[in-house]
């Protein structure tokens, strides 16, 4: 059984298990249709494949006999399931290797900090593999500091002159480029200069992120895809002082066009994959040099295997580590060490420019000398003074209620009984995030 983290990154492990073990491997995630997974459940119950490749709900498979259980980039947070039924793909695919006595192979070049202290802690086995295939060198690794930028351009700049200039040189040498922005959109919200009211959704009561489209501009919900036009007046104050602020991969496209108008482009991320079979289209068009500049989120950065992209830039990469999330650290260090693997997988030298505001935060000066070890030693140092995992384990309760008063109220009512529990600490309730 071997899971992937990504839809996208199924028919390139299939192609490679299909060339080695013919028709005995089956394929199984949520993008096939009803009948597709039905043929495909029917032949692995039947024991007609040797081989299952999916995603997490792969896991699950009617494997009569499991022998080897393979969880590539284990670190991955897209093995977890956020909506009932609620499960680790990670977790059950140990648990299910415990019970059937099989090995589970978990891989990652950047793996979760409770599973390299499994390892240290002799729990799992570690093997490490310290050179590239074919002892090809690492990308080179470089970071610009954005207020410098800024000092120069303006706040409204977005790609910085070395990112500009290196992207010009690929284009002249007709090598590929790959621009990472964790963030989709045109702009992360709408504000009033007179008022500070910010544009929210009416049922989530979050920030509308800008789309731009054709020559409107749509705010919509990330959570509930309630959208509408951006006003031309605030709805508070009716003062015409709105202003974008932020911005996405729809912005970055649209300055890359700007500044490199003969070049392709392509872009990668929730809002362009919505059509079935639209993203193995863009990574296939991609494979076949038709895209000079892919730009994209995270779904970009994991696993693809393009030997003609030797440069990768990273728009914002503090990006993530304003979130309330004690695992901020750790997912951006993941995020910007995957992202620099894309560079130089082929015979030509790769080079990676990071952009970042906080050029000096612990997380973006290690994943640049790509040293995970010691990100693991300064990151559990900070786990084991804040009492977070995996120096203990943490249970989430999230309580909802029609006013934030009734949520309030019943996150106190639930709270209560744990206070003093035997072993048990507690921090809340409060609001989410």
């Amino acid at each position: 059984l071997m899971l992937v983290p990504e839809i996208a990154l199924t028919p390139q492990v299939a192609a490679l298990f299909r060339a080695r073990f013919g028709n005995a491997v089956a394929i199984q995630h949520s993008g096939l249709s009803d009948g597709e997974r039905h043929d495909q459940w029917h032949r692995i119950r039947r024991r007609e494949v040797s081989v299952v490749i999916g995603t997490r709900s792969a896991v699950f498979a009617p494997l009569r006999d499991p022998g080897l259980i393979i969880v590539d980039e284990e670190h991955d947070t897209s093995y977890k399931q956020d909506e009932t039924p609620r499960y680790h793909g990670r977790d059950v695919a140990i648990m299910r290797g415990k019970f059937s006595n099989a090995l589970v192979l978990l891989g990652s070049a950047t793996p979760t900090i409770e599973t390299y202290a499994n390892a240290l802690d002799g729990k799992y086995t570690l093997v490490s593999m310290d050179r590239r295939v074919l002892d090809r060198p690492m990308a080179t690794v470089s970071v610009v500091n954005m207020r410098d930028e800024i000092a120069q351009a303006g706040d409204d700049v977005v790609l910085s002159r070395a990112l500009v200039a290196a992207i010009a040189l690929r284009l002249e040498r007709q090598e590929q480029s790959v621009i990472l922005l964790n963030r989709r959109g045109f702009a992360t919200s709408v504000i009033c200069r007179q008022c500070s009211n910010v544009l929210e959704c009416p049922n989530c009561s979050i920030s509308l992120t800008v789309h731009r489209n054709g020559r409107d501009f749509k705010a919509r919900c990330h959570y509930c895809n309630f959208a509408k036009l951006v006003p031309r007046t605030c709805e508070k104050c009716a003062a015409p002082y709105l202003e974008r602020i932020g911005f996405g991969t729809e912005r970055v496209e649209a300055e890359l066009r700007k500044a490199f108008p003969e070049a392709r482009l392509a872009r990668v991320d929730r809002d362009t994959v919505r059509r079935k079979g639209s993203l193995v289209e863009t990574l296939a068009k991609v494979a076949r040099r038709e895209v000079d500049i892919l730009v994209g989120t995270q779904m970009i950065a994991k696993g693809h295997d393009f030997p003609d992209v030797t440069l990768v830039g990273v728009i914002s990469a503090d990006v993530g580590l304003g979130l309330a999330d004690f695992r901020t650290a750790e997912r951006t260090f993941q995020l910007l060490t995957e992202v620099a693997g894309r560079a130089g997988r082929g015979e030509r030298p790769g080079e990676a420019i990071v952009q970042s505001l906080l050029p000096n935060h612990y997380s973006i000066r290690l994943a640049c000398a790509q040293d995970f070890r010691a990100f693991y030693e300064k990151e559990i140092e900070f786990r084991r003074t804040m009492r977070y995992p995996p120096q203990v384990a943490m249970v989430n309760v999230v309580v909802r209620g029609k006013t934030f008063a009734e949520a309030i109220d019943g996150a106190h009512d639930l709270a209560e009984p744990a206070r003093g529990a035997g072993g048990v600490g507690r921090l809340g309730p409060t609001p989410g995030p």
